[in-house]
């Protein structure tokens, strides 16, 4: 306990900071719970559910891994190694270069979704996942997606005039699969899905109706 007295006195407490590259970055506290990420890919499910109390770091764990298996492109530059760098897993030096940097990586927050009507929620749900496939736009050019791929890729990130997405219902239940499998074609390389706060909106459905 006095060891980490004296630790937190030289580092900022990331106080209300779930983004694991700028806690690493800006040097900020940090206790390594990086040994999730060989436990994750040691297990041999596709699917896993992260089930821990509030405040015990779900959020930072998912930016972790998000940072972890995300590879960069021309439009959004990573530099994985680095922050990762006196940690746990940067001693496991296998996994690193089998998995460090080589997945597309899509990241999404439900924690916005909360809203007493189902309208708002589902325009809510439309601008999380809109606003996340907006950071593959090179997508929209991207030669190993057919024209109708792009044509459903352009759906889904466009606004109307007031700024609002304008994603059908059709396209929207499908989003996440069909974004999954255009990263998927276009870098040769499955896709990894991160949902956060995946419950509330089922909370707030559940409690309004």
């Amino acid at each position: 306990l006095g060891k980490g007295i004296r630790m937190a006195g030289k580092r900022k407490l990331p106080m209300g900071i779930e983004n694991f590259e700028r806690i690493r970055k800006d040097g900020f506290y940090y206790v390594d719970k990086t040994g999730l990420i060989r436990d994750f890919l040691e297990s041999p499910a596709y699917v896993s559910l992260f089930t821990r109390p509030r405040r015990f770091g779900k959020t930072l764990n998912m930016s972790m891994l998000k940072y972890f298996f995300e590879i960069g492109s021309d439009t959004m530059p990573f530099d994985n190694g680095s922050i990762f760098d006196g940690l746990e897993i940067a001693g496991e030096k296998e996994l690193c270069e089998k998995y460090m940097g080589k997945f597309p990586v899509i990241s999404v927050s439900l924690k916005n979704a909360a809203s007493d009507s189902f309208s708002s929620a589902k325009e809510m749900l439309c601008s999380i996942i809109g606003q996340e496939a907006l950071r593959f736009l090179f997508l929209s050019e991207s030669d190993r997606l057919s024209e109708t791929e792009r044509q459903q890729y352009h759906a889904m990130i466009h606004v109307g005039s007031d700024g609002i997405f304008t994603m059908k219902d059709s396209l929207l239940k499908n989003s996440l699969l069909l974004l999954s499998r255009f990263l998927q074609k276009h870098y040769g390389q499955k896709t990894i899905l991160l949902i956060d706060e995946y419950d509330v909106p089922l909370d707030y459905a559940y409690r309004y109706g």
